[in-house]
């Protein structure tokens, strides 16, 4: 069963050091070499990953950590006052739940106007769409809050957009050809920083850029500035296949999935066993002698329309190291899917930072026989205790809710949200008892025992003895 903590993290302006971003570290250990940083101001560079085209493979570099001084400006310089009065408003695109109980996107728009800021919220909400549209985020999309921050650029659209010459005025200094790479969109990451602060909570964030070109990318390595997940991701608004690049990054940061594309010049992969979910040097014999890594799922037919096994060729290494299967989201944006193992690892990720599972009645403090209890699951699919059930849409959750008393299971409650200790049968004897209230996700997306562990959330309240208030 898993214990939550009393508090996960901060808001309010202290958030700024605890924004979390897209790409996990583990994909930066295993980089490519990264081209020389251009431009920027000194401050230092970052390494992000970029897909050139629509549909392919990705690649890494290393860019400035700052826009180029032509490009942009200071955040909230030459803003009148009713421009300012807008610039970092908080909106609720979808809350489910307290920060403490989901995992928290803000959503920023860069090269918004002050009269275009409505044309960013439907931009946010499109987004989004286009990324829980992808399993397994379509049954979890209730474990996640969405917050927008609106930034109040001076100019429309970004730098770089349609050409490289091109300087426009805007909040976040987000722009095309970062590096000299056309599709690559960077950002002044201490920008994007000082505008997530401004939301409740920040575990993931995207900026999106105002513009119909295809580009975006997946920051990394950003645990020093106070991004804890590892970055930052960019894409362009108006280009449907940019959503692909957020949904890959968060497969980094979420699922801490490895990059299963390859590059030729990489060869023989010698490091040994690796730490990603979804790469491995050992053959299908191995894996299942060493009930390792995605053992569980060999054989099995595939959402990619592959079947899994060890396929050679990840972690930019085309020899000596292997993927679950043949494509998937993590090597190529054509695929639309995440592989079993993929999904796993997501759902295994949603469930460290979220829960299913919550209440307002403080658990902390004894409660009498007669108190109502009450909790609240969030919307996945329930089981209501007797079967299958099914999820958003027929989808992957099947959340089973339970009640015990004193660690026995009393089946009558299976499936309420509110019940008493009376109505469980706690017994006015002179002694204190413990109610429990159990959520377990019993999708047939998880077969890893301690993945089904991190899908168990449990409240427990400590029942008075009889005759004491």
């Amino acid at each position: 069963m898993r214990i939550r903590p009393a508090t996960r993290r901060t808001s309010g302006s202290v958030a700024a050091l605890a924004v979390a971003g897209l790409l996990a570290a583990t994909a930066a250990a295993a980089a490519p070499a990264a081209a020389a940083p251009t431009g920027g101001d000194g401050k230092g560079s970052h390494r992000v990953e970029y897909f050139p085209e629509p549909g392919g493979a990705g690649k890494t570099v290393e860019v400035p950590a700052t826009a180029p001084r032509k490009s942009g400006r200071k955040a909230g310089e030459s803003l009148n006052a009713a421009e300012a009065a807008l610039d970092g408003a908080v909106g609720r695109q979808q809350v489910t739940g307290s920060t403490d109980d989901r995992l928290d996107v803000v959503i920023i728009g860069d090269g918004y106007t002050a009269d275009q800021q409505a044309d960013f919220h439907a931009d946010a909400t499109a987004k989004w769409a286009d990324i829980t549209a992808v399993e397994p985020y379509r049954s979890y999309r209730e474990l996640f809050n969405v917050w927008t921050v609106d930034a109040v650029s001076n100019e429309s659209g970004i730098s770089g957009d349609p050409g490289a010459g091109i300087v426009k005025d805007t909040a976040l200094s987000s722009y095309f050809w970062c590096g000299d790479i056309e599709r690559l969109v960077c950002a002044d990451i201490d920008k994007v920083a000082s505008y997530a602060a401004e939301a409740p909570a920040a575990d993931l964030v995207v900026v999106i850029a105002n513009s119909t070109k295809y580009g975006g990318a997946g920051y990394s390595g950003l645990q020093a500035e106070g991004y804890p997940f590892g970055g930052v991701s960019t894409l362009s608004s108006d280009n449907s296949k940019s959503s692909m690049i957020a949904v890959h990054e968060i497969g980094h940061s979420v699922g801490l999935l490895d990059d299963e594309y390859t590059y030729p010049s990489y060869g023989t992969w010698t490091g040994g066993e690796t730490d990603g979910p979804n790469s491995t040097t050992y053959t299908p014999a191995q894996l299942a002698e060493r009930r390792a890594k995605w053992y569980r799922w060999l054989g099995e037919s595939d959402p990619t329309g592959s079947t899994v096994g060890t396929y050679e060729g990840s972690t930019y290494y085309p020899l000596g190291i292997y993927r679950p299967t043949s494509t998937s989201l993590m090597r190529e944006l054509s695929s639309t899917e995440f592989n079993l193992p993929g999904r796993e690892a997501m759902i295994a990720g949603f469930y460290r930072a979220g829960n299913a599972l919550s209440s307002t009645l403080d658990t902390s403090a004894a409660i009498t026989h007669g108190k109502r209890i009450r909790v609240t699951l969030a919307g996945l699919g329930s089981t209501g205790g007797q079967g299958r059930g099914s999820g958003p849409a027929d989808g992957l959750a099947r959340t089973d809710l339970r009640w015990y008393v004193d660690g026995v299971e009393k089946v009558s409650a299976r499936g309420r949200t509110a019940v008493t200790p009376a109505s469980l049968g706690v017994r006015a004897d002179g002694r204190g008892h413990r109610v429990t209230a159990e959520a377990v996700d019993r999708t047939d997306a998880i077969r890893d025992p301690a993945v089904r562990a991190l899908a168990t959330d449990t409240l427990t309240w400590t029942v008075e003895a009889a005759g004491h208030r």
